[in-house]
């Protein structure tokens, strides 16, 4: 039997929907923008920065980025050609790739930081109250949890 969202449940998620949308749409304008480059890149590049010796697997990297395989293969290329990635081959295996962050990617990283965190102050955090974040951490949590178990 379909258990139909009720009315409540079926407006939190088409707000849910909506506001996520509209959030990410936001952050991608704003890092076009202000330091040409999208939204995906920019999550790339952080995954990137904040690993060990600033290199993933490209599998773990496509999981982190939240996208597939060959979508991550396409934008690592087009880091590659900025220079700000380059990709080697996993030493412990032989067999997968490994992308590195270059001195470069993370200089252009961190010039897009300071326009993209406060976007996404402005979009999201700027219009919430202390409680309503508290709310908010603990509702993605538990979805995550669900979801990534």
């Amino acid at each position: 039997m379909t258990r139909w969202l009720d009315a409540d449940e079926q407006r939190t998620w088409r707000n849910f929907l909506a506001a996520t949308q509209l959030v990410n749409e936001a952050l991608d304008r704003q890092l076009q923008r202000e330091s040409g480059i999208p939204h995906t890149y920019y999550m790339i590049l952080v995954a990137l920065s904040e690993s060990p010796e600033r290199a993933m697997r490209m599998s773990e990297l496509a999981w982190k980025a939240q996208s597939s395989q060959s979508r991550l293969s396409h934008a690592v290329a087009r880091l590659e050609e900025r220079g700000w990635v380059r990709r080697e081959r996993c030493h412990s295996d032989g067999r997968g790739n490994i992308a590195v962050l270059t001195d470069e990617g993370f200089a252009a990283l961190a010039a897009a930081a300071p326009g993209h965190v406060e976007e996404v102050r402005r979009s999201l955090f700027d219009t919430l109250s202390p409680a309503q974040i508290r709310q908010l951490d603990e509702i993605c949590t538990a979805v995550r949890n669900t979801l990534e178990s």
